[in-house]
């Protein structure tokens, strides 16, 4: 319809306004703390945005976003140490490996449900890291290292450079969250998640969707893993596949509300922000236990979330 054109062009337009202004900030701001604290924030609103397709749409609890988080890294260093290739190729790329993991990881386990679906996940993350642990070309269990470069034009330091690629990967995770959201992909999600028999029953290839949305999930983290090598320079797979990414997903989502893209987002911005202050003024495992008592209060209180809790008051 016009009026559907119309939002779509203004939500568009509004992703480009945002994209515009961040690049504004990196050279508003003169200080790198701020840029660093924002790609942390950002990289946490994309995993939780990506998750929530499947999760959220579907009702899958994904436990691996660690894993093809981590996927997309180790993808993007193998293939910087073989080619040397630009930060944006080495995105693309890694966004493909994870992409890929995530359909052979949904033809595998996604016949599986509730926490038999969420252990193999956990597993698939696991056993990722015992590959990377046992391959000295990734670095095996001693890490390695990346080295930035010592100029990057069009911006003042490397760290806004980062902050400004970390933002376009999340603005584009959000159109691609809402075009899955609106689309027959979304419909057919909804309707498995109420009932995946009657789903079947309508016609819906759920097996076919559910692969669909792994897939497109897995990539989207996997395009934010694969800067995350350049922002720590230092990758080792504790790092890379703690399991800090993958509770992060899952609670940054369910707090912010798993109905629409724009509930991970905003769990993702209060619940980021909150955790980059925790880790700052006191500890990092603080931040994680906040994390995880809020997580607590609103499965307890509020399970449909920040935005489920903003539509009700609306509504009244």
């Amino acid at each position: 319809s016009v009026a559907s054109i119309r939002a779509d062009r203004r939500f568009y337009i509004a992703l480009l306004a945002v994209a515009l202004l961040g690049w504004l900030l990196t050279w508003a701001l003169a200080a790198d703390f701020y840029f660093y604290a924002g790609f942390t924030v950002l990289q946490f609103a994309v995993l939780a945005i990506a998750w929530n397709i499947l999760g959220g749409f579907g009702g899958y609890v994904n436990f691996g976003a660690a894993g093809f988080f981590a996927a997309g890294a180790y993808s993007a260093i193998a293939l910087e140490k073989m080619t040397g290739a630009p930060l944006i190729v080495l995105i693309i790329f890694g966004s493909i490996v994870a992409g890929l993991l995530g359909c052979i990881m949904g033809a595998i386990t996604l016949r599986l449900k509730g926490m038999y679906f969420a252990i193999a996940t956990l597993a698939l993350s696991v056993l990722l890291e015992t590959v990377v642990v046992n391959t000295p070309f990734l670095g095996g269990a001693r890490g390695v290292y990346i080295f930035p470069p010592a100029d990057m034009p069009g911006f003042a330091s490397y760290a806004k450079y980062l902050f400004v690629a970390m933002l376009a990967i999340m603005l584009t995770t959000i159109a691609v969250s809402r075009y899955v959201e609106k689309s027959w992909i979304g419909r057919a999600l909804l309707a498995l998640k109420d009932s995946e028999e009657a789903a079947e029953a309508c016609g819906v290839d759920t097996l076919r969707v559910k692969i669909l949305a792994a897939g497109i999930s897995s990539a989207l983290m996997g395009a934010a893993g694969a800067v995350l090598p350049f922002y720590l320079t230092f990758v080792d797979p504790h790092t890379a596949f703690g399991m800090n990414y993958s509770i992060s997903a899952v609670a940054m989502a369910m707090i912010g509300g798993t109905s629409s893209w724009l509930g991970p987002l905003l769990g993702a911005i209060l619940l980021g922000v909150l955790h980059q202050i925790t880790t700052l003024t006191i500890s990092a495992e603080v931040g994680i236990l906040v994390l995880g008592l809020l997580l607590m209060l609103f499965v307890a209180l509020v399970p449909r979330g920040i935005l489920g809790l903003i539509r009700r008051r609306g509504r009244r």
